[in-house]
């Protein structure tokens, strides 16, 4: 599938990757992906649609954060690798 950007959003907890994810749907057109936790508790939100749209979500949760955000990147045009790495988690986690 091609994907126009990815939105990444870094947080500590489960809790906070919730209201991170619920405040960029509500923002922007965009689209969950998927998301990966790190030992420590640590986050990392994935988000996807077209570039405007994903850093308006992203630019949301830095400008007005639900919570402590610990980086926030938006990847345009992602590449095939890119893609696949995300497409896998969220298939591994029952997202797809």
């Amino acid at each position: 599938m091609k994907y126009g950007a990815f939105g990444l959003v870094e947080v500590l907890g489960s809790c906070n990757a919730v209201m991170v994810i619920d405040q960029m749907l509500k923002t922007a057109d965009v689209s969950f992906r998927t998301w990966n936790g790190k030992c420590g508790g640590h986050e990392v939100v994935f988000m996807s649609g077209d570039v405007s749209a994903v850093t308006a979500a992203v630019e949301s949760v830095k400008q007005d954060p639900p919570c402590d955000i610990i980086l926030a990147a938006v990847i345009s045009n992602p590449s095939e690798e890119t893609v696949r790495l995300v497409e896998e988690d969220a298939a591994t986690h029952h997202f797809a």
